[in-house]
């Protein structure tokens, strides 16, 4: 009789074992994938952004372009004075710039995956 409780006790620990590890992986599966589907957004968010930016950009850079050409009176001069203000920027980012733009990234992505509101 004594053996037949330490028998089911036994089964009925490992049935719930069992059960707490199905629950374990099933609640770490959809954390994986909830904080992958947030990355995954704010990526897509980052391109879409990225791009109208670009855009917006090029065209602004044409124009400044255009309206230095017109002020100088050589059709060249703007754009070469626009492109050489990009080069400069693209020289100061790349001595200066690395830390910074580490710091942001990381900054920025760990908000994401790591959002204090959402804590259980």
């Amino acid at each position: 009789m004594a053996f037949e409780k330490l028998s089911d006790s036994v089964h009925d620990l490992n049935d719930s074992i069992q059960a707490f590890m199905h629950s374990n992986v099933e609640y770490y599966k959809l954390k994986a994938f909830k904080q992958g589907m947030k990355g995954a957004t704010s990526l897509v968010r980052f391109l879409i952004m990225g791009f109208l930016l670009s855009t917006a950009g090029i065209l602004i850079s044409f124009a400044i372009a255009i309206l230095l050409s017109e002020a100088i009176g050589t059709p060249s001069a703007g754009y070469f004075i626009v492109g050489g203000f990009y080069l400069l920027v693209l020289i100061l980012i790349y001595i200066f710039g690395k830390e910074p733009i580490e710091k942001l990234v990381l900054r920025k992505f760990s908000k994401v995956v790591f959002d204090e509101k959402d804590k259980e």
